[in-house]
């Protein structure tokens, strides 16, 4: 299980903590879903618990386990907003490859299967592939590194209503297998397969129920 006991983050150059005292409980095979404003604080949360920033204060922990930064870089995979931007492979096995050269032909199969693209060729360029087949190449790039806990920040961004509903699925599936973080500013679709949720304004994350919240915000 995924702890945070008071987490917060206050940079030197930043008045007042971007995230404070945060508190967190995510079990295996669990998605929790973190809704947020732009500027709220929730991709820097996602960033501390990948080890791509330091925390100021506070306990990250898988189990009994405390993790340092150094312990997230290998326990956490992140998927960014737009990963399709990040990709530096020329071909779809050069991406999964990069930074492993020793894993095996029928490692990245089995990845590819677990995302739907066990179809297309190893030499296929990732810059050719629909704006959705990005969105699950970016996630099999993570889930081949085996990751405790995936991260996803915005996994919906920029897609339209059709792609949308495929990746919310396909991110169902995963948690058969994996534990998820998701932070989003909208939870439309995302919401019906969450098991955890919580909000996050001005660095302060509160536990609510997702989906009493957007019944709530629908116009009668």
């Amino acid at each position: 299980m995924l702890h945070l006991k008071n987490l917060t983050y206050h940079p030197p150059a930043t008045p007042a903590p971007i995230l404070k005292n945060i508190n967190l409980e995510l079990a295996p095979q669990e998605l929790g879903l973190i809704v947020g404003l732009s500027g709220s604080g929730k991709s820097t949360l996602l960033e501390l618990l990948a080890g791509l920033a330091e925390r100021t204060q506070g306990e990250i922990a898988w189990g009994e386990q405390e993790l340092d930064a150094y312990d997230l870089q290998y326990l956490a995979g992140l998927v960014f907003q737009f990963p399709e931007r990040h990709f530096c492979g020329g071909t779809i096995l050069e991406e999964l490859r990069l930074g492993h050269p020793e894993l095996g032909l029928e490692q990245v199969k089995a990845t590819l299967s677990e995302v739907g693209l066990d179809h297309l060729s190893f030499s296929t360029p990732p810059h050719v592939l629909s704006g959705g087949q990005q969105r699950r190449l970016a996630l099999a790039v993570q889930l081949i590194r085996q990751p405790n806990v995936l991260l996803l920040d915005e996994p919906t961004a920029g897609l339209d209503w059709s792609i949308r509903r495929q990746v919310v699925k396909l991110l169902e599936k995963l948690k058969q297998h994996w534990t998820l973080l998701v932070v989003t500013h909208d939870a439309e679709g995302l919401a019906k397969i969450a098991d955890r949720s919580w909000r996050i304004e001005t660095g302060t994350l509160k536990a609510i129920d997702i989906n009493e919240q957007l019944s709530l915000n629908k116009p009668s």
